[in-house]
């Protein structure tokens, strides 16, 4: 198939191949249009009136509605709204039993005092009834005042009898050498 030599190409859209506009060939096709010579009259503009017919403002709002269509392409972000299926609600608040908390304290504290280690433990056996009781939080808690509290008492008892120890010693000591 052979093309005829651009001189000679017409534009089918055209009636008249000699109102097309010049080639200019020096210009390459990624260059911005330029505009058209103005003959005087706008081929765009509205038509004359009609006779009898209403006058349209030309910044009025045309006379028919857009039909509400989803906009074309990708769906709303997120998740879609939930369907029928209720929330679960909160499980209820439980109170710590404060005793517990108590415990815990006493019993920590026995290391400085040797005397709330114990009451500590105690305490934590008596909270921990209460809980069974009541149904109240704070078993662990609980739990946790009776074993530091029953271990401090055990070592400051052991502390105590070796201390005693070390004293019979060292009078047993004394009092066998003689000078």
């Amino acid at each position: 198939m052979t093309y005829p030599p651009p001189s000679q190409w017409q534009d089918p859209a055209r009636s008249d191949p000699s109102s097309a506009p010049p080639v200019d060939p020096t210009r390459s096709m990624t260059d911005p249009p330029v505009p058209a010579q103005s003959t005087g009259t706008d081929p765009y503009a509205p038509a004359e009136p009609v006779p009898g017919q209403p006058v349209a403002d030309a910044y009025a709002a045309p006379a028919y509605t857009v039909p509400a269509y989803p906009a074309a392409g990708y769906p709303p972000a997120g998740y879609p709204p939930p369907t029928g299926y209720p929330a679960y609600p909160y499980p209820p608040i439980r109170q710590t039993n404060s005793l517990a908390l108590v415990s815990l304290i006493l019993s920590v504290m026995g290391v400085a005092s040797c005397v709330t280690a114990p009451i500590g433990a105690i305490l934590g056996h008596v909270a921990r009834r209460q809980i069974r009781e009541r149904g109240e939080d704070g078993d662990g808690l609980a739990k946790a005042g009776i074993i530091v509290g029953w271990v401090l008492t055990g070592l400051i008892g052991l502390a105590i009898v070796g201390y005693i120890l070390l004293i019979v010693f060292a009078v047993s000591q004394s009092s066998s050498s003689t000078y």
